[in-house]
């Protein structure tokens, strides 16, 4: 169903051009139209026009992370955001490694699923759906087990919510003389990661998180030293972030076919990335749509898995209400019907739904955001939102 335009009033930017509904969801996410046009035009993957154009994303892209290509580079790579982690963790992490995995969510046990895969020792922290890993329990581990060589991280944990201390991580990684490679799919752009402040190895993001690019490629950014040193440790022909460097360096061409519209699209949304204020005036934006959700959605009894502490500025998880005649499944076509995607839910312990905060939207469609919830709550005869008091109970094993 459309978007009714005329409910959705005194935006920042222009609604969906189509009528599309908001995706409030940890990406693919709205786009603007400008991005959406960008890839109309065909561009020759080998051509030198493509060629500058990639040069140029991988610089701006550099520039976000607090370098300018002396110690770091950038690396795309085609694929979805999984398809990079993965060529991440094949290349930094030698056939020899030990890598330290901590999970509190559903993208930290794909990291571990991945490291399965590709026969990588691994030790895992396991935290459960949502508990922050902690520096003191990293410490330890590292010093309790002196042959880890590295420690994977999850920047923002989407499938919760939950921000986690990846500058507290980072400083007791770099202390115990070990390594960090951190996932930042859906956070880098928006939230700090800057490699004058963090210490890391490798990052690796997507196209269509807080850059607010279309889905089509992921990209790695590496200290050159660590780029040099992997040579010969990647499992797969096609996921060779060295390799990739190597021949970006060579010829400034990507090894296989790119995608090139994506490239395209993405090479926009940087520059409104730009004409933003950057990632901190991208993170304003976001913090302030999550606070004007979040409030709308608390006065209608909705509760938070996560405490205001841990609240990230991407996507918040609520409990489902405890109402029987509350169903998700007719709550979402509802909250659809009104112009609105949201995400299911990822715990294992309560019932639970996502909302996104991130997106061409401000925090003007996110208060029609509650009234859509409002009015989806009174079509299905909910008059309270209020979860189970096993949900409360859960949510207070976080510490405060």
């Amino acid at each position: 169903m459309a978007v009714d335009h005329d409910k959705v009033s005194n935006v920042a930017f222009p609604p969906p051009h189509m009528g599309e509904p908001y995706l409030l969801t940890p990406g693919p996410l709205t786009t603007s139209l400008k991005v959406k046009q960008a890839m109309l035009k065909d561009w020759g993957s080998w051509d030198g026009d493509f060629r500058a154009m990639t040069a140029a994303m991988c610089q701006k892209l550099l520039a976000i992370a607090g370098d300018d290509g002396t110690e770091f580079d950038c690396v795309p790579m085609q694929g979805s955001g999984t398809f990079a982690v993965e060529a991440m963790l094949g290349t930094f992490l030698a056939r020899d490694s030990k890598t330290l995995v901590l999970v509190n969510g559903a993208y930290g046990k794909r990291i571990v699923d991945s490291l399965r895969y590709l026969g990588r020792d691994h030790l895992v922290i396991d935290k459960g759906d949502y508990m922050p890993p902690r520096g003191d329990e990293v410490a330890a581990a590292l010093a309790n087990d002196p042959a880890i060589t590295h420690v994977v991280l999850v920047h923002c944990e989407t499938s919760s919510g939950i921000l986690n201390p990846v500058q507290e991580i980072s400083e007791v990684v770099a202390a115990a003389g070990r390594k960090l490679l951190i996932d930042s799919m859906s956070a880098f752009g928006a939230l700090p990661l800057d490699v004058r402040e963090t210490q890391f190895e490798a990052m690796v993001s997507s196209a269509n998180k807080c850059i607010e690019g279309v889905p089509g490629f992921g990209f790695i950014i590496a200290r050159k030293s660590a780029l040099e040193a992997a040579a010969g440790n990647s499992h797969s022909l096609s996921l060779d972030v060295h390799q990739q460097w190597v021949n970006f360096k060579k010829t400034g061409q990507w090894r296989f076919t790119p995608p090139t519209h994506t490239v395209a699209a993405f090479t926009e949304a940087l520059n409104l990335h730009e004409q933003e204020g950057g990632a901190p005036g991208r993170l304003a934006r976001y913090e302030r749509n999550r606070d004007v959700m979040v409030a709308g959605m608390r006065d209608l009894g909705f509760e938070t898995l996560l405490k205001d502490r841990w609240l990230s500025p991407i996507i918040v998880t609520f409990f489902n209400p405890a109402h029987p005649n509350f169903s998700f499944p007719q709550f979402y076509d509802l909250m659809k019907g009104r112009g609105f995607i949201i995400y299911p839910g990822k715990l294992t312990v309560v019932d639970s739904f996502r909302v996104g905060c991130i997106g061409r939207l401000d925090e003007h469609v996110m208060r029609q955001v509650v009234v859509a919830a409002r009015e989806s709550l009174a079509e299905m005869n909910v008059d309270s939102a209020c979860p189970p008091e096993s949900a409360l109970k859960e949510r207070a094993r976080l510490a405060a």
